[in-house]
Parts: C-alpha cells; sequence; structure tokens
C-alpha cells in the first residue's frame, strides 16, 4: 500500500507533499510523487516539438528525483517519482491502480468567490468520486491526527464498506472518532445506526454529536474549532444528472478554505 501526492511545485503543493511524508512516515507506507503538466494556454496553441515536451518531461523528474531525495533523507521513508505530460485527472486514476495506494494528498486552495463558482483540482478530484483525497491546506503541518471529525447525513444510509477506510486510519493514527449530524429538525440519532457505526468502526473511540442548524457549512465550521479537530471526514453522495445541476456538494465546498486537512472518502 502506497500514498499517492501531487505536485506541481508550487508552495501549497509542497506543504501537501511534506504533510503526506509525515503521514507515510506514521503509517509505515511508501509515498509516491507524481507530477502531471501541461503547457500554458498561450503556448498550448503553438507547433510544440517532441524535443521540446521531452525536454519539460526532463527537467520536471530532475526536480521531482531531487525532492524524494530529501524527503527520504529527512523522513526515512520510501519514495518513489513519476511524472508525464497529461492532466491530473487523466492518469491519477492509473497510478492509484498502480501502486495500490491507500488515497491520493493534494494541496487545498483558500476560499475564494472564483473557487466557489470554478472550483480546483481538488474539488475536481473529490467530484470524481472514485477514490479517497485527502486536501491539505497551505496553513496545515502534520503533528499528529489525534481528532478525527466525521461530519455525515443520518438520513441517508450509511455506507457501511466506506467505513472500513476511516477504521483503518483511526486505529494507525491511534485517534478518537466524532460523529457529527447535522439537520434542521433535532431528532434522536437513531439506535441502529449508531450500533452499526459502532460494529464498523470497532476498535475505535467514538462519540456522537447531533445539532440544529439551518447552516450546515457554518455548523461543521464550528465544531472544528470547538473540538480542536485535526482533521475532516465526508463522504460525498452520488447525484443523478438534474439533482446534480441543482445541487451544490457540500464535501465540495468545505474542499476550499479550511485549516485543517479534509479526507474524502466515496461511497462504495
Amino acid at each position: 500500500m502506497s500514498i499517492l501526492v501531487a505536485t506541481n511545485f508550487s508552495n501549497l503543493s509542497y506543504n501537501a507533499v511534506l504533510y503526506s511524508a509525515s503521514l507515510a512516515k506514521e503509517l509505515k507506507t511508501k509515498l509516491i510523487l507524481f507530477n502531471a503538466f501541461q503547457v500554458p494556454d498561450h503556448a498550448s496553441t503553438a507547433r510544440l516539438s517532441g524535443t521540446f515536451v521531452e525536454g519539460l518531461i526532463k527537467k520536471n523528474r530532475s526536480r521531482l528525483k531531487e525532492m524524494a531525495l530529501d524527503l527520504i533523507k529527512k523522513f526515512d521513508i520510501q519514495v518513489e517519482y513519476k511524472c508525464k505530460y497529461v492532466s491530473l485527472d487523466q492518469e491519477v486514476d492509473r497510478l492509484m491502480k498502480a501502486f495500490n495506494c491507500r488515497f491520493l494528498v493534494i494541496g487545498m486552495s483558500s476560499k475564494s468567490i472564483e473557487q466557489n463558482l470554478l472550483g480546483n483540482p481538488a474539488t475536481t478530484l473529490i467530484s470524481m468520486k472514485r477514490f479517497p483525497v485527502l486536501a491539505v491546506p497551505i496553513e496545515a503541518k502534520f503533528t499528529g491526527i489525534k481528532n478525527i471529525l466525521f461530519a455525515c447525513d443520518l438520513l441517508q444510509d450509511i455506507p457501511l464498506k466506506t467505513l472500513a477506510k476511516l477504521r483503518d486510519l483511526a486505529i494507525r493514527l491511534k485517534s478518537e472518532v466524532t460523529v457529527f449530524y447535522v439537520e434542521q429538525k433535532i431528532t434522536e440519532l437513531k439506535t441502529l445506526t449508531q450500533d452499526e457505526i459502532n460494529n464498523e468502526l470497532e476498535d475505535v473511540t467514538i462519540l456522537y454529536k447531533n445539532v440544529k442548524s439551518n447552516t450546515v457549512i457554518e455548523a461543521i465550521e464550528k465544531e472544528i474549532t470547538k473540538s480542536n479537530s485535526d482533521l475532516l471526514v465526508m463522504i460525498p453522495k452520488k447525484y443523478g444528472f438534474w439533482e446534480s445541476i441543482i445541487h451544490k456538494s457540500k464535501t465540495r465546498v468545505m474542499a476550499s478554505g479550511l485549516n485543517i486537512p479534509l479526507f474524502s472518502i466515496p461511497i462504495e
């Protein structure tokens, strides 16, 4: 098992690389650095020679090698690296399978009107809903993950198989998990649902919180601060064509502007 981390050599992505390196050391697993690049729009209209593209690949591969050697020295972990002239979303599926990766790590952009309207690489990959994605904001530094906030919708069927990934992560990191449910009308958490969660998260310390709020996103943000959470976990729902047009994913919204990492686990 490995961890795949995407980098474009920006400060944001390098912070995600450092975070994933610390996580790889903690989980005792291999780290795979991946750089997917494309030429700028103004240059793509020109006819590019194969030699020019090969030169860019060689340059980026050299930077990845230097980064990998530095991480091996600093964190004492196994590191491999890959570079390809392709868009990230086109290649990431193949790499996740080829290296048997637990999840993909990518930098999380700051909140802005542009990000809310157009999204960013992190929200794009989360929206694909094909593999777990850990989105890391530039402010986040790995100091261990002791408190995990799992924000979920208990009115929908909880994908119990999906919780196995959360259980594995929580046990390996020795984390406490808070199951946090926000709704407009206060109701008691169903005993059956709690039992199912307890069974799926066996050996994990679990707390339950249920609050009333008309603004789900704000309620989650407040709970992150209140509970001193180190990681937010969410499960993006799958929607039909028409629903997807009018629905704004809470997970997608949260993947821009958080100050702690967001771990998105797709439904299986």
